[in-house]
């Protein structure tokens, strides 16, 4: 299952390491109005329904630290964002994150319908910047990277939920 290969590749974070919680992340990837400097502006195509919540996450644009546990990242001074915010009920659906500045992230969008926090296989979707087809395992580093500008940066990322017996966009009927 994608979700178990996913988690095999994060390595168990060590005592030493600040206390887990959902909001790390969130002050600094924060968009606040009229602010200057680089940020992504990310559009979801496929969300599958209007309920639960869209949790966007951006990681240094390398395969070691890309969907790395968040603390060990924050810990160790790299780059590590989160927004989460509700799915409106109508209205198109745009999420903001302010990065540190111009550069190659690794992003990554979950569609967590049941508000978990965590990505579950048979009900969530998922998707990454640069839209990687998926398989059994995460996409390289490269495959979900972005080149941020010093200001505004648009992308889309389309998100896959599970399809038979592996991931993908849904089928527009």
């Amino acid at each position: 299952m994608i979700a178990t290969a996913v988690l095999a590749t994060i390595p168990l974070v060590s005592a030493a390491m600040i206390p887990s919680t959902p909001d790390l992340g969130k002050a600094e990837g924060r968009c606040r109005a009229n602010e200057q400097g680089a940020a992504l502006i990310v559009d979801p195509v496929g969300l599958k329904d209007r309920k639960g919540n869209l949790k966007l996450e951006v990681y240094p644009a390398n395969d070691h630290d890309f969907l790395q546990d968040d603390n060990v990242l924050v810990s160790e001074g790299k780059t590590f964002r989160r927004v989460e915010v509700p799915v409106p009920a109508a209205d198109p659906v745009e999420l903001c994150v302010r990065l540190p500045g111009p550069g190659r992230y690794s992003v990554m969008l979950l569609h967590d319908r049941d508000r978990n926090r965590k990505f579950g296989w048979s009900e969530d979707g998922v998707g990454f910047a640069g839209n990687p087809k998926l398989s059994w395992g995460k996409p390289k580093a490269a495959h979900a990277e972005v080149v941020a500008g010093p200001g505004l940066t648009r992308l889309s990322i389309v998100l896959n939920y599970r399809r038979g017996l592996g991931m993908g966009p849904l089928k527009k009927n």
